[in-house]
């Protein structure tokens, strides 16, 4: 997070700029076709990442503690450890 100190005539005022989760605990900052990090299920122990790219988004709510679950490309299901970056154009991850 970094802040940005704005005060020209005027009092100084402290603003904050969020820079976006890279976690993989909200939802939001999730789309179809980013690179990222899972940890699947029987990988939880020994805590082994798989990198690939995700095919959909499993996880329905807002934002859960341990990763949001994707399927990658290829079939693999686990919670997102970390966002890598974009693949390509993607898509929203929104299903019509």
């Amino acid at each position: 997070m970094q802040t940005y100190w704005f005060g020209f005539n005027a009092p100084v005022k402290k603003m904050r700029i969020m820079e976006p989760h890279r976690n993989g605990q909200q939802r939001g900052s999730i789309r179809i076709g980013l690179m990222v990090d899972i940890i699947r299920k029987e990988d939880q122990r020994s805590n082994k990442k798989t990198r690939g790219i995700v095919q959909e988004i499993l996880t329905s709510s807002f934002s859960h503690p341990h990763g949001i679950k994707v399927r990658l490309k290829g079939g693999l299901v686990g919670r997102v450890t970390e966002i890598i970056g974009d693949d390509g154009p993607g898509d929203t991850g929104k299903h019509p």
